[in-house]
């Protein structure tokens, strides 16, 4: 007989977002706006007022000149001013310097500097320049472990010389970037001491479900800031005057699909195996079905596929500013019939999403276009409405798209993909990678292989980075000029974070060492210093990433999954 043992199912708060938060702390929260106004009964079910409150908030305090978030940084939570004021940064014509952001600016090596990096180049490994960690001037820390806090040492100055705008108790900021899972837009730090209560999104979520003046003003908020700058920034409405993006940004849908937390599902799924049938994907739009309006991805990523036998095969995907729907109203509008989908939409992970209805891209859209230009849409890539997500599989084999979508690959922007039949296994690009970072290779020459195509173990610099999520100090961050996502070694704190939440094990943590060999320690704990290091990109080398470049054989590539045609022509060549 086989013996079962029962454990106790989990539960919405079966991990609170802070153990600290006391029925004290929420009896004084549920006494100030919004919540005072909030009607509890509203909340039925095991989801309470209550619940939230003690359960998905926490209160944070800091002091002058903490930085609350950055420009550029990847979250999942919004933030409500409970007391004192925070500043948050406008424009960008005189943004904060990442120097005193903690982050680490790109400077390119001279022609000398790389030809030196062939005999200059230390013997032991993961060497450092202890001079680099002793305090710079420009950047202050406060705090160990994971409550370490990057703040701003001259708060006056700051104020002074950049333009900002205040925040004071009762305002909300933050809400965009937490719903959408989207960059933060600014930075944001405290002027004099604060507390702020932080919101994870389910629990914003909840509350906005069952309350309606929080809905509409975050609604509002975000239709004003994010949606309008979105829409206006989309090449098929980038010819509408501001009247018509107005009414687009009136009517049109905004829902998210998927877990935030996509990387530890996508961990179990993997370890079980993932269901051919996709139902561990949400559906955003059946084959079949008429569509409502087109569907435009906000972030994430979503797979398109279609029925095949007893389940379903993938035809392309789509990621951040690419389109769902527009052919079959292109052609229903065409033919005055209405044409169902021809394929899915389902979320990879997660996808945030803007439908705009049907009968707006008709009268903005398609009444204004030449009828002629409509029937040979699809060829060139400068035409906003042509579709270029599908995957031509007679030119590129079934099995590794799936290989690809399943294995969330289609998220990087620089996935290294090897050639196996030209790979001669000679390393000179793991030499070359050495070369160029103190002898130190940032990937490893292996990795999971379909047909004889091998993804390894790099950096993708992914579309959406999830390991930027919950880095204490932002040593992890996104160069907002070259986009691809680097580790500021000086503010890095060694917490495991970034390397625990990254699902494709392109991160590690390394013991490093001085000059003459032995271990950097700790002068407290006498402990060997860990640091997380990951490809760059090469990003201060002149020729770019040095692993293709050194290739003999032309068989590595870093590929921009976004771009299917490069894919496929790689592929097939």
């Amino acid at each position: 007989m086989p013996t079962f043992e029962s454990i106790q199912r989990p539960e919405r708060w079966a991990v609170p977002f802070s153990r600290e938060m006391t029925d004290a702390d929420v009896d004084r929260l549920l006494t100030i706006e919004p919540f005072a106004s909030v009607d509890p009964t509203r909340f039925r079910g095991t989801v309470t007022l209550r619940g939230i409150l003690k359960n998905d908030t926490r209160l944070v305090r800091y002091r002058p000149g903490d930085i609350v978030v950055r420009q550029g940084d990847w979250g999942n939570s919004a933030f409500l001013v409970v007391t004192g004021n925070v500043h948050v940064e406008l424009g960008s014509a005189a943004n904060l310097p990442n120097e005193i952001l903690g982050r680490q600016p790109v400077r390119r090596k001279s022609l000398f500097q790389i030809i030196a990096q062939l005999w200059a180049n230390s013997a032991d490994p993961e060497v450092r320049d202890v001079a680099a960690y002793r305090d710079d001037p420009r950047i202050g820390t406060r705090g160990s472990g994971e409550q370490t806090r990057i703040y701003l040492q001259d708060v006056s100055t700051v104020l002074s010389k950049y333009q900002t705008a205040k925040l004071e108790a009762g305002q909300f900021f933050g809400e965009s970037a937490a719903l959408g899972r989207t960059p933060r837009s600014a930075t944001v730090f405290a002027e004099r001491p604060t507390e702020l209560l932080e919101i994870r999104w389910q629990g914003l979520r909840d509350l906005m479900r069952r309350d309606d003046a929080l809905q509409k003003h975050i609604d509002a908020v975000f239709r004003d800031r994010a949606l309008k700058w979105f829409l206006m920034n989309t090449p098929i409405f980038q010819h509408l005057d501001a009247e018509e993006i107005n009414v687009l940004v009136t009517e049109a849908k905004f829902e998210t699909h998927g877990q935030y937390d996509w990387v530890g599902s996508f961990k179990r799924l993997a370890k079980q195996g993932i269901d051919t049938d996709l139902q561990h994907e949400p559906l955003i739009a059946e084959e079949g079905n008429h569509t409502n309006g087109v569907i435009i991805v906000r972030s994430g990523l979503a797979r398109l596929s279609r029925r095949y036998e007893h389940g379903h095969r993938t035809i392309g995907y789509l990621t951040p500013g690419q389109i769902f729907g527009m052919d079959e109203i292109i052609d229903g509008w065409l033919g005055k019939t209405p044409k169902p989908l021809a394929n899915s939409l389902r979320a990879i992970g997660i996808a945030n999403v803007v439908t705009i209805p049907t009968h707006l891209i008709e009268k903005l859209l398609l009444e204004k276009s030449d009828r002629r230009h409509l029937t040979r849409r699809g060829g060139p890539k400068t035409d906003p409405l042509a579709s270029r997500a599908k995957i031509d599989t007679t030119r590129i084999n079934s099995d590794f798209v799936e290989f690809l979508v399943e294995n969330r690959y289609v998220n990087g922007t620089a996935t290294m993909l090897i050639d196996m039949d030209r790979c001669t296994r000679c390393d000179d690009c793991v030499r070359a990678c050495a070369s160029t970072h103190d002898n130190n290779p940032r990937f490893l020459r292996n990795g999971p292989i379909q047909n004889n195509i091998m993804v390894a173990h790099a950096c993708m610099h992914c579309e959406d980075p999830v390991c930027m999520i919950e880095c204490p100090t932002g040593a992890i961050h996104r160069d907002l000029e070259g986009g691809q996502v680097v580790i500021n070694d000086q503010t890095c704190i060694g917490c495991s974070v970034c390397a625990n939440n990254c699902p494709y094990n392109a991160i590690r943590m390394v013991e490093i060492r001085h000059r003459d060999g032995d271990f950097i320690r700790d002068d407290k704990k006498h402990a060997p210093i860990v640091k997380a290091t990951k490809c760059d990109l090469c990003s201060d080398q002149i020729g770019g990433p040095a692993c293709q470049s050194a290739c003999p054989h032309d068989a590595l590539i870093r590929m921009d999954m976004r771009d299917v045609q490069q894919l496929t022509d790689w592929y097939t060549r």
